[in-house]
């Protein structure tokens, strides 16, 4: 069974919560997992519509990888823990809960013509409150980490 993580404490002024990431290593890890989601998404010429359902297949569970680290994590140093299990690595199941919101945006791609209008309009909407919920929590819980009590932390050793 794996361990409980021991956070990094990042020697912050916060008191409320010294070991909150911070918002550039967050907002970096979700954007290298983005392109690896249009990456995939590209790939449509050679595998139809199944391309933009491989990057939400990976944007759903990419938290349950290395872990707790999606790749965009484990390139910034940050791991996804399971705050009710006492810190321990976040597994598929949680990382599908917490990824949802992204989930359905990413959803709206596959969508011809009206998904792209439901991105441009709902789906940005929805990484924008992601986004802030990010920015103002103490905590930095977003409303994925709400849904599948979680959060974020620093590792002490990126990759």
């Amino acid at each position: 069974m794996t361990e409980p993580i021991e956070p990094k404490t990042t020697g912050e002024t916060d008191e409320q919560n010294p070991e909150k990431p911070e918002l550039f290593n967050r907002y970096l890890a979700k954007f290298i997992d983005l392109l690896l989601v249009l990456a995939l998404a590209k790939l449509d010429r050679i595998f139809g519509f199944v391309a933009p359902l491989m990057g939400m297949t990976y944007i759903l569970i990419s938290d349950g990888f290395f872990e707790g680290k999606s790749l965009g994590k484990k390139f910034v140093g940050l791991q996804v823990v399971i705050e009710r299990e006492t810190l321990l690595p976040c597994n598929f199941k949680h990382s599908t809960l917490r990824n949802l919101p992204i989930g359905v945006v990413v959803l709206f791609l596959v969508i011809p013509f009206w998904g792209w209008v439901l991105f441009f309009t709902l789906g940005l909407a929805i990484l924008g409150v992601e986004a802030y919920q990010i920015y103002q929590d103490p905590s930095g819980l977003r409303l994925g980490d709400l849904i599948a009590e979680t959060r974020v932390l620093e590792t002490k050793n990126p990759g």
